[in-house]
């Protein structure tokens, strides 16, 4: 990787992580260019060579975290019990908690739920099954949303204090609980 491209990349994570940080201080809508090139310790041109404005650096940083857990799920292989799964997601949350908790109690929570649930519900209809077991003869669109809504819900309860248990409790009962009925 040639000098260019690591200050390319450097500039990258430092805008980024200066939209996330200032998530943690005031709303998406307060937040402008000049606070992320304040913060970054970057030109304005900087921002807006990589990002057409925040609106696209929020946009970038979602698919970055929604591709990450993906990557995660794919790593782990499908021999993985929902319970090991879901420890190793929570790992991640946890990890990334500064941008989840931003995203799942701000106004721009209903952008990032929603893509959220839908990686969530992509990730279930590999599992599902309804033509046998416990699910048979239920609806797959149904039982999707029913789990996704859950999963998406207790991750949400979890960054908003609503659960006081640690990630790795949350993440064995959640994962049981998937365990046991897809």
């Amino acid at each position: 990787m040639s000098t260019a491209d690591r200050r390319i990349l450097k500039s990258q994570e430092a805008i980024k992580s200066a939209l996330i940080a200032l998530m943690t201080e005031k709303k998406f809508d307060q937040i402008t260019i000049g606070d992320i090139s304040s913060r970054a310790n970057v030109g304005r041109r900087t921002i807006y060579l990589h990002y057409l404005d925040k609106y696209d650096l929020l946009d970038h940083i979602i698919l970055e975290h929604i591709n990450e857990l993906r990557t995660i799920c794919e790593t782990a292989g499908s021999e993985m019990s929902f319970a090991e799964g879901g420890s190793i997601w929570f790992a991640y949350l946890e990890r990334k908690h500064a941008f989840f908790s931003s995203m799942l109690q701000s106004k721009e929570a209903a952008s990032f739920r929603s893509r959220f649930f839908a990686f969530v519900i992509e990730r279930l209809a590999h599992h599902l099954n309804v033509s046998e077991g416990v699910n048979q003869g239920l609806s797959k669109d149904v039982l999707l949303h029913f789990f996704g809504n859950a999963v998406v819900g207790i991750v949400e309860s979890w960054f908003n204090d609503g659960l006081s248990e640690p990630a790795d409790v949350v993440a064995q009962q959640v994962g049981r609980l998937l365990d046991r009925n897809l």
